[in-house]
């Protein structure tokens, strides 16, 4: 669905300055391809990165067998090693998924740490500490930094693509069902140990944001956060010479991912069709990948929707349409697809909590609503005055540019790395133990 335009050729460790970092990275698998937010980011800046130090990729594998394949060639075509290690993804359906849940009561971590455990790893992990020399040991998903527990004990850093309690707590205030509620509440206090826990006791954090950074210094206590923000390929992604249709909503986002769910169907349920009431020729196209059986169905049965799934390039969406629409009311970190659609001279209108963590001004840049309720209202206007829009995604533009450069963020983090490596290689004491 997504798509890096980063072809530089990769620079040999030959030719490395002999500053060059040592750095181990810890996912849950390969970043190829960059069908994701998450995705999207962390191969940007990997890639930039890789030019200048030795990386290696430590994860499991890639769960979809040819996406696996063309992960493990595209990161040896850039130069970067991998150590891949196999495992069994447990389904998140049916009797033994429930089962899995009701036994995640008894333990201290969330879930979706516990789920991603695997000896495996560790033991990879465990003999490269043993055996090389490694300046930092870089976790790219904060679930994942549990693996290193035990293993790696300085030289830490952990990228926070989100606040993950923050999530919990917002899919807790959005549950009606009352046993759900009752259960996510129970996850969203374990990721709130688990955070603190964790995240006091590594040598460096990474937010996504400064309204992240500074949840975890004042909530949380964290001692040592840097931000490096969400960006965009500004080559890649530009305002195009096609004509935009009006009334065209677009939705864009992984619709594999809860929030992202939780957004579609509240547009689907009472957004669209409250604006097609006064609007009859508006229209909503939904682009993302591995969208469930029960959106196909719902879109089958609505006039004036579409579903794109697993697009190979989202330009041409973002082009064709008159806005992009960003209903959430469930999330954290960045959105990657407002820069996206700024960059590419399309309008955007959001939720506060869609447009959280970015440096956008809300009535200039883009439409801000405060909820889900008042988003009709917002795309009414927005269909019948299109020109104020566009004036927006203009200074909207802007401001992308100005501050949302991949090259620049990777320099960022690059500082962060030096800083960690050269650090006095001193253990925080963790403050409890999840």
């Amino acid at each position: 669905m997504y798509y890096t335009s980063s072809k530089r050729a990769f620079v040999p460790s030959a030719t490395r300055s002999a500053s060059a970092l040592r750095v181990v990275m810890v996912d849950e698998e390969l970043p190829y391809p960059p069908t994701s937010g998450k995705r999207i980011r962390t191969l940007n800046l990997t890639l930039r990165l890789a030019r200048r130090h030795r990386l290696t990729y430590v994860c499991h594998r890639n769960a979809d067998a040819d996406e696996a394949r063309q992960a493990a060639a595209f990161f040896a075509q850039q130069g970067i090693e991998t150590r891949v290690v196999e495992r069994a993804v447990p389904p998140k359906s049916g009797l033994r998924f429930y089962l899995r849940l009701a036994a995640n009561l008894l333990s201290p971590l969330p879930y979706s740490v516990a789920a991603h455990k695997g000896r495996a790893l560790r033991r990879v992990l465990a003999e490269m500490a043993r055996t090389q020399h490694v300046d930092v040991w870089h976790c790219e998903w904060t679930p994942y930094a549990e693996t290193l527990r035990g293993v790696v004990s300085e030289r830490r850093v952990v990228m926070a693509h989100n606040v993950e309690s923050i999530i919990w707590q917002r899919y807790y205030e959005a549950e009606s069902n009352p046993l759900r509620r009752w259960y996510i509440g129970r996850q969203w206090r374990k990721f709130q140990r688990f955070e603190r826990c964790l995240l006091c006791a590594v040598e460096h954090t990474i937010a996504v944001s400064d309204t992240d950074a500074r949840r975890l210094r004042e909530d949380f206590g964290v001692p040592r956060v840097s931000v490096v923000e969400n960006g965009v390929d500004t080559a890649y992604f530009q305002p195009q010479a096609r004509r935009r249709r009006p009334g065209r909503l677009l939705f864009l986002g992984s619709l594999d991912w809860r929030p992202n769910l939780d957004g579609v169907r509240l547009l689907l349920e009472r957004v669209f069709p409250a604006v097609c009431a006064v609007e009859p020729a508006a229209s909503l196209c939904i682009v993302g990948r591995h969208p469930p059986e029960w959106l196909r169905r719902h879109v089958a049965a609505m006039p004036g929707v579409e579903l794109h799934a697993d697009v190979p390039d989202v330009r041409p969406f973002l082009a064709e349409c008159s806005l992009l629409v960003v209903p959430l009311r469930i999330g954290g970190g960045s959105r990657l697809k407002i820069l996206e659609a700024l960059a590419s001279g399309t309008p955007v209108v959001s939720t506060r909590i869609g447009a959280e963590g970015l440096r956008l001004e809300a009535g200039q840049d883009f439409t801000l609503v405060e909820n889900i309720d008042d988003l009709k209202n917002a795309l009414i206007t927005a269909i019948r005055h299109p020109d104020l829009l566009q004036a927006q995604s203009e200074r909207g533009r802007e401001k992308v540019l100005e501050h949302y450069d991949w090259d620049r963020l990777a320099e960022q983090l690059e500082q962060v790395w030096r800083q960690c490596a050269s650090g006095p290689n001193k253990r925080l004491k963790a403050r409890c133990s999840p």
